[in-house]
């Protein structure tokens, strides 16, 4: 399962057109995006399958995804999905088709219902990203896609270049030799790579958090056209969760954020950031007063991959940032004090 620059099931809701049945895409939307050295409209169609297979085998810690998939789903109900999604999307000249796993998994998406997507896109000229773990991205699979369209761009949720933090605080299920191996296997097949860096993972500080995703960030440089830095957002019914709702993990500072892009100015490639739930307090956030400025700066620069769009402002609360990197180095754990000394204050006002 790919995370997390696509917006969970509430926000898709508000930003999309939510489908009640297996026979309706969950979500659709057009987005701006940064293409051939210019910002193009792109189209986005979430698809409702049975589920991600590693979901089955015990899923990521952080993944929510799945509560959006359906055992009733079936190989037709696919192609009714994508056909309304992209009626509803007009012409765009690049289209996200996102499921709950891997859009090369013949258990998600069958052999012919990938057939008329890559035939859609091969008919309109239209470049293609769909997501896929490691284990499908072979010669066959995409042999079979390249022989219909040959316009695509793969993502890959290598999450960490860590091998210990894929296992222990995400429970990826595959190893940076394997992302690597599927990267290859894709540029051999003429197809782009997009990697999803994660920042923040359970079990780490966050100044940990940083230096992980910088260090991931570098290490999937050289195999990528695109890096896509996503920000750990607390999804529902998650690992994650649990540990958010004990005090024992706090999303990542949006100045932590802007950390890691600033050391990775300079990498081949594009950088992407659009934090999922950004502001809010099961996304990336700051204090509340400086949030909008950065995640709207994060978003232009985005869509343009000018540095000067992204925003600094003078706020107070970076100086609590930087106590807490400190902080919780010197204690060895994390845990969110602010959200906690907040609800006592609340506690407290009710006595």
């Amino acid at each position: 399962m790919m995370l997390l620059e696509r917006p969970h099931m509430s926000e898709r809701r508000s930003k999309g057109i939510h489908g009640p049945d297996a026979t309706s895409p969950v979500a659709v939307w057009k987005e701006k995006e940064y293409l051939n050295g210019k910002t193009v409209d792109a189209g986005v169609v979430i698809l409702r399958t049975s589920g991600c297979s590693h979901f089955h085998r015990g899923g990521c810690s952080m993944c929510g995804y799945n509560v959006e998939s359906s055992c009733d789903v079936k190989p037709e109900d696919v192609t009714r999905q994508f056909v309304t999604g992209v009626q509803k999307l007009g012409q765009v000249d690049f289209l996200k088709v996102y499921t709950s796993g891997s859009f090369l998994d013949e258990s998600e998406v069958g052999k012919e219902q990938r057939e008329t997507i890559l035939k859609h896109c091969e008919d309109g000229g239209t470049r293609l990203l769909f997501e896929s773990r490691p284990e499908y991205v072979n010669d066959e699979t995409l042999g079979d896609v390249v022989n219909i369209h040959d316009d695509i761009e793969i993502t890959l949720g290598l999450e960490s270049s860590n091998d210990s933090v894929l296992r222990y605080s995400i429970n990826k299920g595959f190893t940076f030799k394997d992302y690597e191996k599927a990267a290859g296997t894709a540029h051999s097949h003429g197809a782009d790579i997009r990697t999803y860096v994660l920042l923040k993972p359970p079990f780490l500080s966050e100044s940990e958090a940083i230096a992980d995703s910088i260090a991931t960030m570098r290490a999937a440089a050289k195999m990528s056209e695109t890096l896509s830095l996503n920000p750990v957002n607390v999804q529902k019914g998650t690992l994650v969760e649990k540990l958010w709702k004990g005090w024992a993990y706090r999303s990542p500072w949006l100045w932590s954020v802007l950390e890691v892009i600033k050391a990775s100015e300079g990498l081949s490639g594009k950088i992407v950031c659009d934090p999922t739930g950004g502001g809010k307090e099961r996304g990336a956030h700051n204090c509340g007063k400086c949030d909008d400025v950065i995640i709207d700066s994060l978003k232009s620069y985005s869509i343009t991959q000018d540095a000067s769009r992204l925003g600094w402002p003078e706020c107070g609360c970076s100086d609590i940032w930087r106590s807490v990197l400190e902080l919780e180095d010197y204690v060895m754990g994390s845990c969110d004090l602010q959200r906690f000394f907040r609800g006592q204050n609340w506690r407290s006002k009710m006595h």
